[in-house]
C-alpha cells in the first residue's frame, strides 16, 4: 500500500512540473488582454512555422513614422482547418489586426483577429455561433 501511494505522489509530483511549463507557454501573462490593440498596416514578412506563425507588419506610429510590429498567431495546426498556408498572406498585403499587445512594452501583438483593410475577415477558427 505504502509502495503504491509513492508511486502515485511520485507521478504527480512529475506530472505538475512538466505541466507548469506547458501553461507557462500557453498563459497570457505577457500580454495585456485588458487593453486589446488594434493595427493597421503592411505585411513585410509572413511565416508559417512552429509553434507560432509570425507576421511582420509595418505601421505607422503617432508621429508619422514606420515602425515594425511582430503579430504572433496560434498555432499552424490548428490555422490550416480554416484554410491557412504559408501563402495566406504576402508581402505587400494591407491587413488590420486585433489582439493583445505585450505588457513589457515591445511591439509584439498576440492576434485575436485580422482582416484585409477592405474589411474581409480572414477566418482563425470557426465562425461564431448566432447571437454570440
Amino acid at each position: 500500500m505504502k509502495k503504491t501511494l509513492l508511486a502515485i505522489v511520485f507521478v504527480a509530483a512529475c506530472l505538475s512540473v512538466y505541466s507548469g511549463s506547458a501553461l507557462a507557454h500557453h498563459g497570457g501573462g505577457a500580454y495585456d488582454t485588458a487593453h486589446p490593440l488594434t493595427l493597421v498596416g503592411t505585411v513585410k514578412d509572413f511565416q508559417f512555422i512552429q509553434p507560432h506563425p509570425l507576421i511582420t507588419l509595418a505601421v505607422k506610429d503617432d508621429k508619422g513614422n514606420m515602425v515594425d510590429w511582430s503579430v504572433e498567431m496560434t498555432a499552424p495546426n490548428h490555422l490550416v482547418h480554416y484554410g491557412w498556408t504559408g501563402k495566406k498572406l504576402k508581402e505587400g498585403d494591407q491587413i488590420t489586426v486585433m489582439g493583445s499587445p505585450a505588457k513589457n512594452g515591445l511591439k509584439v501583438l498576440n492576434l485575436r483577429k485580422i482582416s484585409y483593410t477592405n474589411g474581409a475577415d480572414i477566418p482563425l477558427g470557426p465562425p461564431p455561433e448566432p447571437g454570440q
